[in-house]
C-alpha cells in the first residue's frame, strides 16, 4: 500500500535539550496511525514538524512523495494536509455552513470576496462536507451556539472541506464526553475508510488509540520506543514498563475487546 506521509530521521533540539531524536514512520493511505507517549515524550513536537508549526535540524518529511520538510503550515494545508487541533474552535458570530464556506473560499483564494456576497459562494459543498459529520441539520446555526462536541465536528468538517490526503489531529477528544469521543473517532474512522484519507493523531485516551489505530509509534523523552500494529504495541514490555505501567496496555486492549468484541489483532 502506498505511504501518503513519509517521516524520515526527524531530529529536533531546543537548547541542550534533545526533544525528538531520529524519528522515523510512515502512514499509508485509508489509515490511522497514533503517535502516543507520557507527558514529554515529543509527541508535540514531532506532529509540529510534520505539520510546519516547527522546522526540524534535520530529517525529511514527504507528503506523497514531495519532500515538505520546514514548509509553512499554510503551504502544506495547500498542497493537501487538513489539521484539527486540541482545543477546537470556530467563527462563533457566524453559522456553522458559514465557518466551512470560509474553508472554501480560503483554498480556492477567494478570501477576500466580501459579504454578503461570500454567503452565497460553495455552500452546497458546504453543506455536502457537514452532512459527512452528521452537521448539515445544524448548518444555519451560529456556532457559539453549539456544544463542544458539534464544535468538534465543525472543525473536522473544516479540516476536510479541501479533501486532504492527510488529517493531522492533535488531540482529537480532549474535552469531550466518553460518549462523544466514540461517536467522533467512530465517524472519523468510517471518513478514512470510505475516502482513502491518511490520519495521523496524537492522544491520551487509550481506548481511543487501541480501538481505531492502525499503527502506532511510542515515544518517550524523544527517542522511538516502538512502533506497530496495537498488539505488537500492547505486548512490548519496554512499552509497558515506560508509559502504560506494567501491564496497562494489555489490559486496555483486553478491555476493548470484551467491549466491542475486536480482533486483538492488525487489520487487514
Amino acid at each position: 500500500m502506498t505511504a501518503v506521509l513519509e517521516v524520515e530521521g526527524l531530529h529536533k533540539t531546543f537548547g541542550g535539550l534533545v526533544a525528538v531524536e531520529a524519528a522515523s514512520f510512515s502512514v499509508e493511505a485509508g489509515r490511522l496511525f497514533a503517535i502516543i507517549g507520557p507527558n514529554g515524550a515529543g509527541k508535540s513536537t514531532c506532529f509540529n514538524m510534520v505539520g510546519g508549526q516547527l522546522r526540524p535540524d534535520r530529517g525529511a518529511v514527504r507528503l506523497a512523495g514531495r519532500d515538505i520538510t520546514g514548509e509553512p503550515p499554510r503551504r502544506i494545508w495547500r498542497l493537501g494536509v487538513g489539521r484539527t487541533f486540541q482545543v477546537a474552535a470556530a467563527f462563533g458570530s457566524m453559522t456553522v455552513a458559514e465557518n466551512v464556506q470560509m474553508a472554501f473560499l480560503s483554498h480556492r483564494r477567494r478570501i477576500r470576496a466580501l459579504l454578503p456576497p461570500a454567503r452565497r459562494l460553495y455552500r452546497e459543498e458546504a453543506l455536502a462536507v457537514l452532512d459527512r459529520v452528521g452537521m448539515a441539520g445544524q448548518a444555519d446555526r451560529q456556532c457559539g451556539q453549539l456544544a463542544y462536541g458539534d464544535i468538534k465536528r465543525v472543525e473536522l468538517a473544516v479540516a476536510l472541506a479541501h479533501r486532504p490526503k492527510l488529517l493531522l489531529m492533535d488531540e482529537p477528544t480532549a474535552g469531550m464526553a466518553p460518549r462523544e469521543r466514540v461517536e467522533l473517532m467512530a465517524l472519523t474512522a468510517g471518513i478514512v475508510r470510505e475516502s482513502g484519507i491518511s490520519v495521523l493523531f496524537t492522544e491520551h485516551d487509550m481506548d481511543v488509540v487501541f480501538a481505531h489505530a492502525d499503527r502506532l509509534l511510542v515515544l518517550d523523552r524523544g527517542r522511538m520506543v516502538a512502533e506497530g500494529t496495537p498488539a505488537e504495541v500492547r505486548d512490548n514490555p519496554e512499552v509497558q514498563r515506560i508509559y502504560l505501567g506494567g501491564a496497562g496496555a494489555e489490559a486496555a486492549l483486553r478491555q476493548i475487546e470484551a467491549r466491542q468484541g475486536t480482533r486483538g489483532e492488525a487489520r487487514p
